[in-house]
């Protein structure tokens, strides 16, 4: 399969759930967890985001931003169900957007302790959030594996396009970038 019919596999996969904003909170928690990373604009951008930035770094960076990633979202995620709310939310979730769109379009290259400590703030926006969304009748822990898994799916295809694509093709990520960091101002000015 050529890349150019992956890519428009996923685009497939993904436009029915861009015509909501989290769509899937009925009462499988496994198919909802799946579905809210992916439904939401701001989080299917940040999630794609963290794997083109995790691709265009060297060394330790490229699992480390991934990995923290993840992590820091579940935990975020179990806060979430416990009732903890962090001011300002959704700012948060829309400054993800902006600065890891940013990061992708400028292919920053910070020390690796600050690149792990600003996606993990990042992540523990977007976990609580998600948390903080468990449907009712829902299993906290299904619709756990299913937001952690969407997300890992996520930033490895945002990482696979990065690593895949010819490197004459590193215009078009940052340019991806760039577009997802104007959406981040957009959402914040929402």
């Amino acid at each position: 399969m050529t890349l150019k019919r992956i890519l428009g596999a996923l685009a497939l996969l993904l436009s029915p759930a861009l015509a909501f904003a989290h769509p899937g909170h009925g009462d499988n928690g496994l198919i909802a967890g799946i579905s809210h990373p992916i439904g939401g604009l701001d989080h299917l951008l940040a999630m794609l985001a963290v794997g083109l930035w995790a691709a265009q770094q060297k060394g330790a960076a490229r699992w480390a931003l991934p990995c923290t990633f993840v992590g820091i979202l579940l935990l975020g995620g179990l806060l979430g169900f416990e009732g903890l709310n962090l001011p300002a939310l959704e700012s948060g979730i829309a400054a993800s957007v902006l600065a890891l769109g940013l990061a992708v379009a400028l292919a920053a290259r910070p020390p690796l302790s600050l690149a792990v400590a600003a996606t993990a703030l990042f992540a523990l926006f977007h976990g609580v959030a998600h948390g903080l969304e468990l449907p009712d009748m829902s299993s906290p822990w299904t619709y756990a594996v299913g937001f952690v898994v969407a997300t890992a799916v996520l930033h490895a295809a945002g990482y696979a396009v990065v690593r895949l694509l010819p490197q004459a093709a590193a215009p078009v990520v940052r340019l991806a970038g760039g577009a997802s960091a104007a959406t981040g101002i957009w959402l914040l000015a929402g």
